[in-house]
C-alpha cells in the first residue's frame, strides 16, 4: 500500500491544531466532493485520501501513531509487541536485540521492519520468537460499490497465491480495515503465518451520497407539483418509492425517509435515515397562453411588486 503523507494532503505542517486540521478538511472536501465532481476520477480519488488523512489525523490516538510510525501507523500496536519480545529475548541471549535499528528521534521505521522481519513483498515483515519465524503481514485493498456494500455477501480474491474467501458484513465503510489472522505470509521453522489487512474501498454513487449510517439524494419535482402538491418517484438503494410533495414545496427543502438509509455495520434490521432534497424543475418553453397565465398568476400574488 503506498504511502500517503496526510498532512501533505490537507496542506498542512505537523504543528497544526486540530480546529486548522478540520477547517482544512472541510474546505478540501466542499471542493472536491463527488456531488461537485461527478465525471472527474482525480477529485474522487483526492477526495477519498482527504477523507483519510483527516479520519487520522483528527483522532488525537491515531494521529499520535502516525506521526510516530508514519506509514507503519497501523501496526503500531505490534511493532510496540516485537519490541518488547526482542528486549526479553536479548536479555536472556545476552544481546542487544536491535540489529538495525538506530533508537532516538525519526527513526525509519519501515527499515527496522525489513532488518528485524525480513520485509518482503508487499507485507509488514515478520517477528522473530524462539518457536520461529512468523510469516509477512501483507496489506490488500478491495474494491466495493456502495450497493454491494449495503448487502452482506460473500467475495473470493487472490492474494499471495492463495484463494481468500470472505463474508463481507453489509456496513462497512470507506477505508475500514479488517484482519485475517493467519491469512498473510507463511511462517518459517514452525512459526505461524502472517496476517492478511483488507482495506476496502467504496466507489462514489451517481444517486446517493453517504454519511456515515444516512444517505442523501435529491429529487427532483416539476414546478406545478411544487406549487400544489402531488406524487413524484424517487429512488432509494432497496427500490423506488413514491413520495408525496406538499403544496408550497420550496427548492432545496429536505424530506427524511426513516430506515432507508444505509445498514449499521454487524446490526441486523438496523439502519439509517435517507435524506432527499428536493429541486424544482422550472419550464423553459411556454406558450404564449402559458406565459398569459403566469402573467395573470403573477399579478394576483399578493407579494407582486414589494
Amino acid at each position: 500500500m503506498d504511502f500517503i503523507d496526510y498532512y501533505q494532503v490537507l496542506g498542512l505542517s505537523k504543528t497544526a491544531t486540530q480546529d486548522e486540521i478540520k477547517k482544512a478538511y472541510r474546505k478540501l472536501a466542499r471542493k472536491l466532493h463527488p456531488d461537485i465532481n461527478p465525471n472527474n476520477t482525480d477529485a474522487h480519488k483526492k477526495f477519498q485520501q482527504v477523507n483519510e488523512a483527516n479520519e487520522v489525523l483528527s483522532d488525537p490516538e491515531k494521529r499520535k501513531k502516525y506521526d510516530k510510525y508514519g506509514k507503519d501507523w497501523m501496526h503500531s500496536d505490534q511493532f510496540e509487541q516485537q519490541r518488547r519480545q526482542q528486549q526479553q529475548y536479548a536479555g536472556a541471549s545476552g544481546g542487544s536485540g536491535y540489529e538495525g535499528f538506530s533508537g532516538g528521534g525519526g527513526e525509519d521505521f519501515s527499515s527496522f521492519f525489513e532488518s528485524m522481519f525480513g520485509g518482503a513483498g508487499g507485507g509488514r515483515g515478520r517477528s522473530r520468537s524462539r518457536a520461529g519465524y512468523k510469516g509477512q503481514d501483507i496489506n490488500a485493498s478491495f474494491d466495493l460499490s456502495l450497493t454491494d456494500a449495503a448487502t452482506t455477501h460473500k467475495q473470493t480474491f487472490t492474494v499471495n497465491g492463495k484463494n481468500v474467501r470472505i463474508t463481507i458484513p453489509a456496513g462497512v465503510e470507506n477505508g475500514q480495515i479488517i484482519k485475517l489472522n493467519g491469512y498473510g505470509g507463511a511462517g518459517a521453522n514452525g512459526g505461524p503465518g502472517g496476517d492478511l489487512y483488507i482495506t476496502f474501498k467504496i466507489a462514489p454513487h451517481p444517486v446517493f451520497r453517504r454519511q456515515g449510517n444516512d444517505l442523501y439524494s435529491n429529487a427532483e419535482t416539476d414546478l406545478y407539483t411544487a406549487v400544489l402538491g402531488g406524487d413524484i418517484m424517487a429512488d432509494t438503494l432497496s427500490g423506488k418509492v413514491k413520495l408525496k410533495v406538499k403544496a408550497g414545496t420550496q427548492p432545496g427543502e429536505k424530506l427524511r425517509l426513516k430506515g432507508k438509509g444505509f445498514p449499521v455495520y454487524k446490526k441486523d434490521g438496523e439502519f439509517g435515515d435517507l435524506y432527499i432534497s428536493f429541486s424544482i424543475k422550472i419550464p423553459e418553453q411556454l406558450s404564449d397562453r402559458e406565459k398569459e397565465l403566469f402573467e395573470e398568476l403573477k399579478n394576483l400574488s399578493p407579494d407582486h411588486g414589494k
